[in-house]
């Protein structure tokens, strides 16, 4: 990574704004279910602080919509922060008010403040340059930590670094370089794993995964638009006629490259939201790709096609998985997610998990200690394996070229 991080600065006495990824789910009142984020944000802020800065940390939780909502409040953030770090945590309330910056200027080295919601301000998205320079006015220094927000051009993500000398967190420097030397320089054979139902979401990442991997598989709602580009019937599965061309495009340059479903299992009525009365009615069976009925849906991958996926991940050196194999939140429907976790765990493998619903699975599944590297960005892990630029990495300080 050719971005400068916190180890290329001094923070001794300095007020350092860091923006971080702590948006964690909740239970409607107030408790955090998952404190992964925070806890992922904790290296970056340790060193901060042990190193005698002034830690002033940004965030946001949910969409707000750019206005005040006690539910998206960060106050439980703030409080669990402090639990972790077993230390208090300066909770202030608001950003704009003329008592922020006061507060913030009676802080001691090694202090910690968080500010409340940025997204509570509509500047915030837009990325208003006065709203990025108010914000850069609480510091010396900005260090985006937050992986997870870097796709977008937001005022706390992109706008703040004009105005200030502005680096790497630990956490975005870990992401970037297992990602970047996956993309890059990766052990082979490469092997990446994509599912998930929009192909929409994906076809870049597809695209772009081509010309660097040697195995790609998918799976997933969005491998049935790959099925039916092949000529297949998939009855009411998943399908994005609009990329069906492009699919059909893809799949002629992959040069065999592409590895594709063989069996799936298939439903008449989709799972989720039925009552268990319901799901007792629901018939299922696996069926070839060849012979899906034309009044059921495919829900996951089959045991042939799990046996195939498995043989080709195991084999790799390198996987990168980012998507479920079929509808896995349904404890029914999630053997191919469970035996692509598996493989990946049992492979000899560098393993990148790529966020999102991935990133649930394998934590869920009990795989998280068995691979190498676990994204806390599903979408800008996305972006980041499409070959996008990340407007909040853009944005941060180059190493000099000595």
């Amino acid at each position: 990574m050719n971005k400068q991080t916190l180890d290329d600065v001094d923070v001794a006495g300095k007020r350092v704004l860091v923006r971080e990824d702590l948006n964690v789910p909740q239970d409607g009142q107030g408790n955090i279910t998952d404190d992964r984020r925070i806890q992922a944000a904790l290296p970056t802020l340790r060193a901060l602080m042990e190193r005698g800065a002034k830690v002033i940390v940004m965030a946001h939780l949910g969409r707000p919509k750019g206005e005040r909502n006690p539910k998206y409040t960060l106050a439980p953030v703030a409080k669990r922060l402090g639990e972790l770090l077993d230390r208090r945590v300066l909770f202030v309330e608001d950003i704009t008010g003329p008592e922020v910056a006061p507060t913030l200027n009676a802080m001691e080295p090694g202090d910690i403040a968080l500010l409340e919601n940025v997204r509570y301000f509509p500047e915030e998205e837009k990325n208003e340059a006065e709203f990025a320079k108010k914000l850069a006015s609480f510091g010396d220094l900005y260090v985006n930590d937050a992986f997870g927000a870097a796709h977008r051009a937001h005022a706390s993500t992109e706008g703040v670094a004009k105005h200030l000398p502005a680096v790497a967190g630990y956490l975005m420097q870990t992401e970037i370089e297992y990602l970047g030397k996956a993309l890059e320089n990766p052990a082979r054979p490469f092997v990446a794993i994509l599912g998930g139902a929009k192909v929409k979401d994906k076809i870049g990442v597809v695209e772009n995964l081509l010309e660097k991997v040697d195995s790609l598989i998918i799976g997933g709602g969005m491998a049935y638009t790959f099925l039916k580009a092949q000529g297949k019937e998939i009855g009411k599965s998943l399908l994005a006629e609009d990329y069906l061309d492009k699919c059909k495009d893809v799949l002629n340059r992959a040069g065999g490259k592409i590895h594709l479903p063989v069996d799936c299992v298939v439903v008449d009525k989709f799972p989720l939201g039925l009552s268990p009365e319901e799901r007792e009615g629901v018939q299922s069976k696996v069926v070839s790709v060849d012979a899906i009925p034309a009044d059921m849906e495919a829900v996951d991958i089959g045991p042939e096609t799990i046996q195939k996926f498995g043989e080709i991940i195991r084999g790799a050196k390198t996987v990168v998985w980012n998507g479920p194999m079929g509808v896995f939140e349904d404890p029914e429907f999630a053997k191919g997610t469970r035996a692509v976790a598996q493989a990946v765990a049992d492979s000899d493998s560098k393993s990148i998990i790529g966020g999102g619903d991935s990133a649930a699975a394998i934590e869920h599944l009990g795989f998280a200690d068995k691979v190498s590297h676990i994204s806390t960005g599903g979408g800008a892990s996305l972006e980041f394996l499409e070959g996008k630029t990340l407007p909040g990495l853009a944005a941060l300080n180059d190493k000099s070229a000595d």
